[in-house]
């Protein structure tokens, strides 16, 4: 029997366009005489579709176009569809109001509905916002085939890889005491650095634990700060990946099951990423991309001073929308050296981007002439660093507006742990794109763009970032001779440190017995607290770690815990 991976990009909310995609997927594979079609977890709404779900009128389209999907797939074709499922003992026992759920398609009618088990409430999700429970093993028969279905999360209970179990009940487990033939799981897994190779670790381990195969699809694209990966995955009852969909892009895939040998046989594979850095410059350019489509967007613009992190936001957003479709604006102070200028200069030229420079000297003078009466007496200080970017935000917001462009915001991780970047002038933007990319590895996702692996045509086996950018010591110049250095310790400690604070958690003691300062931990612990109040205001910033300032950093604003935690 052959089934079919449909991995796919939806948009939340196009219920109808996403409904196209899988009906064309679904023609698609039955040209290849397909008998089983599968779809990522809630593929006919999008994930996540969060507070959409509240309304009613949003439930009620989700069924009426399943119904019609159903009518419309071609015939002897069966699909599994993700979608939203009213829970009819809502009122009566207090329960949440929808399913998690998979509708199973098939003769023209929806013949079966599954309920995911299992609703994860961490980091990036909340289902339990929204959703109740399924309380059922969710399997059906094919062709004498009985396949288990799980979503998602139901795939990530098993103790023995985990070593802790965190929910009572196991899906994976319970189907295999059923005696199912194939596991198929519908997924959204949105995307961390190295993520694929921990989902197929676990993969791995069920099959050699269950001796059952398992089929796994994952969505694709992103959605606001969510980026999706895809990297939809077959394993068969040895744990030998049979096939598996491309990266960061719309795939389809089909696969044998084999009745007699009641296994999966192989089928086309594609590689994983080679490096770290080649997976983090994919996944932000596939963020960029699809926020501006998803959004409305067909051209962004950025501030360029020359420095190493607009130079990376400069190129992925080269490399996702197109170098004709990028303005990049200089904005000189006086305090801007010459070597920035024509740094910048010499990127716009490597790139090919449109380019505009805007000299913010006369809005300087115009600012301290009109603060003059309230300023006098006093030193130049942070105050006045801090309105040459809000002139710089101000700018570049103006042009965004005039001419309908996505400004993208280009402070990355470090910076936006530590409170250096200023509100209302960079952190203006629509879109963050490495707001979850530390400094050290801003650096080297650049070093690794300039030895000419990039994928994309833009940036194809061309130098992309000036040396001296990458070479020279990173600097706000917001006055004379000032270097980051100068306040903050060097971005190789400070990046180890923020790691161990915000992905491990560690209190200072145990960061001090790691080797670092104890005066330079509790400075960014105390700098760490004092700019939640900016990262609150920031734009969304594109996720790729497990640990992002965006959705799942929920933390308050009023504290004093970080910056005075002593253990």
């Amino acid at each position: 029997m052959k089934i079919a991976i449909a991995q796919f990009n939806p948009t939340i909310g196009d219920i109808s366009n996403n409904a196209q995609q899988i009906l064309q997927a679904a023609r698609q594979a039955a040209k290849e005489e397909v008998r089983l079609l599968l779809t990522p977890e809630l593929s006919l709404c999008g994930y996540p579709p969060r507070d959409l779900l509240f309304y009613p009128g949003f439930v009620d389209s989700l069924f009426q176009q399943l119904q019609e999907l159903a009518k419309q797939l071609p015939p002897g074709l069966t699909a599994l569809v993700g979608t939203v499922e009213p829970n009819p003992d809502a009122n009566a026992r207090g329960q949440k109001p929808l399913f998690n759920s998979v509708a199973l398609l098939d003769e023209g009618k929806i013949q079966k509905i599954f309920h995911k088990r299992l609703l994860p409430t961490y980091d990036v999700f909340d289902e339990d916002r929204y959703f109740e429970p399924g309380y059922q093993s969710n399997y059906f028969s094919l062709h004498a085939i009985k396949i288990g279905v799980t979503i998602c999360e139901d795939l990530w209970n098993d103790e023995q890889f985990w070593g802790k179990r965190s929910y009572q009940v196991n899906p994976i487990e319970d189907l295999v005491n059923l005696g199912v033939d194939l596991i198929v799981n519908l997924s959204a897994s949105p995307y961390s650095v190295g993520k694929q190779k921990v989902r197929e670790a676990m993969l791995r381990h069920g099959v050699s634990r269950y001796q059952k195969p398992i089929l796994y699809v994952n969505q694709v694209g992103a959605n606001d700060d969510l980026i999706f990966d895809g990297n939809s995955v077959g394993l068969n009852c040895s744990g030998e990946v049979v096939c598996r969909t491309k990266g960061f892009e719309s795939d389809l895939v089909i696969v044998e099951f084999a009745e007699e040998r009641g296994d999966l046989l192989p089928a086309s594979s594609a590689p994983l990423p080679k490096t770290e850095e080649e997976e983090i410059f994919s996944a932000l350019v596939l963020g960029v991309k699809d926020y501006a489509r998803k959004c409305g967007f067909s051209k962004v613009i950025l501030g360029l001073s020359g420095g190493i992190d607009s130079s990376l936001v400069a190129a992925i957003a080269t490399e996702a929308m197109g170098a004709e479709n990028v303005l990049g604006v200089l904005m000189p102070s006086p305090y801007s050296s010459e070597h920035s200028i024509t740094d910048a200069v010499e990127l716009i030229n490597n790139l090919g981007i449109n380019s505009h420079k805007l000299p913010i000297q006369e809005a300087m003078e115009a600012y301290d002439r009109i603060l003059e009466p309230l300023f006098a007496g006093t030193e130049f200080g942070v105050a006045e660093e801090n309105i040459q970017s809000r002139i710089r935000g101000n700018l570049l917001m103006a042009i965004a507006n005039k001419f309908g462009y996505l400004l993208l915001s280009t402070g990355n991780k470090s910076e936006m742990a530590v409170g250096y970047c200023t509100l209302y002038g960079d952190m203006n933007g629509g879109l963050a794109v490495i707001a979850d990319v530390p400094k050290t590895l801003v650096y080297a996702i650049s070093r690794w763009l300039n030895r000419g692996l990039a994928k994309g045509e833009a940036l194809r086996n061309r130098e992309i970032i000036p040396d001296n950018i990458i070479n020279k010591p990173p600097s706000a110049e917001l006055k004379p001779g000032q270097l980051d250095r100068d306040s903050l310790p060097p971005y190789e400690i400070l990046d180890d440190i923020l790691y161990r604070i915000i992905n491990q958690h560690q209190s200072e003691p145990e960061i001090v017995q790691s080797g670092h300062a104890p005066a330079v931990v509790n400075k960014v612990m105390t700098l760490i607290a004092r700019a939640e109040f900016k990262r609150r205001q920031a734009p969304p910033g594109l996720k790729i770690t497990d640990r992002a300032f965006g959705t799942g950093w929920r933390m308050p604003i009023a504290s004093r815990w970080l910056s005075k935690s002593r253990g």
